[in-house]
């Protein structure tokens, strides 16, 4: 006989064992959520972080919609609203992922999601059930893989190489195993590894998932901050047979805060992405659904996003010349077009946990690569590193710390 709460050895209530359920038993705390408890010391060097900066936040055109809501439509701000979303906002993305990143939208529909985390989170709730395989990116989104391991999911990771994933591993665990019911990627700016994956690769593993019968799930919410080289399309562009369920957010563009997304795929996964919806938190906030909405309407995203990007060049331009300055040459690293992120790789000998622990005791806090391995408890010896929201001086001193930790790692 199971008990779910074991009294053996308790004093009380208050000390008694829990029986945690399978789904979150073996979840661990996020490792970047961790190393944020550290950045309450004020010389702390934050490049851990994956948010976005504070200087890209419309502040003054919020506040005045803001206003505009709450004086003229204050109770469809605060009252309940339907699960798939604010129908204007749901029509403004179906137009922005047609006009501008060339989606078809016949036979596909929208759902407004609270953030990028609850469509990826909700499409593996609608598609898997225990013990069936996701394969993903080695290594991959820290959020992603703990959704999908609350659903009791085997994680198979597909390493990634300059130009996208291994066509030849992918195709092993696809040929391999007859319950493979995703692949989830992150193929423009990655995160972790800051790659974009070509065309080519992007059209091959599409190939692999209509041959397999496999649903991509494409995670695209740094798409829109390229802020150098020629643009890549969507996997979900080149998508003829509707294999490709379409992830993204305002996160990055707007405010993370918001925690409004959007997911778009084919009709029947999003009703069931819907009816998922409705049992978890019923729709997504709709006073920042109007908000997101207004803002399109009455500014231009496009203007708004032109000034992320260049901040965000600037940023990763001065980051990246610190550390071809500061670190040796033997660590190697990668050299986004846009996005947030900078993956750095050590000799194969070294452990990114140690390095991880040695820099934040040198003030300077990064993301060890063992967060983002599919497999927990796999070594790394890369880091990742974040240039959005630390300053300029915070970034030129960062780097000439971390340039001599990395002297000793050879």
């Amino acid at each position: 006989m199971s008990s779910f709460i074991n009294f053996e050895n308790a004093n009380n209530l208050l000390n008694a064992e829990i029986d945690f359920s399978n789904k979150v038993s073996g979840l661990k705390p996020s490792a970047i959520r961790e190393i944020f408890k550290s950045l309450s010391d004020p010389e702390m060097i934050s490049f851990a972080a994956g948010n976005p900066s504070p200087l890209s936040f419309p502040t003054e055109q919020i506040k005045e919609i803001a206003g505009d809501i709450f004086t003229n439509r204050p109770v469809e701000a605060l009252q309940y609203s339907i699960t798939e979303g604010y129908p204007k906002l749901r029509t403004q993305v179906e137009d922005r992922l047609k006009s501008k990143f060339g989606i078809n939208m016949d036979g596909m529909t929208t759902i407004i999601t609270t953030g990028g985390q609850q469509g990826i989170d909700l499409t593996a709730k609608a598609l898997c059930n225990e013990g069936d395989i996701i394969i993903t990116e080695n290594p991959s989104f820290i959020g992603a893989l703990n959704a999908f391991r609350a659903y009791n999911v085997d994680i198979r990771g597909v390493d990634l190489e300059d130009d996208g994933m291994n066509l030849c591993q992918l195709e092993k665990i696809l040929s391999e195993n007859k319950n493979v019911k995703m692949i989830y990627t992150i193929p423009t700016f990655h995160n972790p590894g800051g790659i974009t994956a070509s065309v080519e690769k992007r059209k091959a593993v599409i190939a692999l998932a209509e041959k397999y019968g496999v649903i991509i799930l494409e995670d695209n919410p740094y798409g829109e901050l390229r802020f150098s080289g020629e643009d890549v399309p969507t996997m979900k562009s080149l998508d003829k047979n509707g294999v490709v369920v379409y992830c993204s957010s305002f996160s990055k563009i707007l405010s993370a805060g918001m925690r409004v997304g959007f997911l778009c795929g084919r009709s029947d996964i999003i009703q069931k992405v819907v009816v998922a919806k409705q049992v978890n938190d019923v729709h997504t906030n709709i006073f920042f659904q109007l908000l997101a909405s207004d803002f399109i309407s009455k500014y231009s995203l496009d203007d708004h996003i032109k000034g992320i990007r260049k901040l965000y060049f600037d940023k990763c331009s001065l980051m990246l010349s610190e550390m071809d300055k500061h670190f040796p040459k033997h660590i190697k690293y990668t050299r986004p077009e846009g996005g947030l992120f900078i993956w750095v790789t050590m000799p194969e000998k070294y452990d990114a946990d140690l390095f991880a622990k040695e820099g934040v005791a040198s003030k300077v806090a990064v993301v060890s690569g063992t967060a983002f391995t599919p497999k927990q408890g796999d070594k790394s010896s890369s880091f990742r590193m974040n240039y959005s929201t630390p300053s300029d001086e915070q970034i030129i001193l960062g780097v000439e710390r971390l340039g001599k930790l990395l002297e000793r790692y050879e």
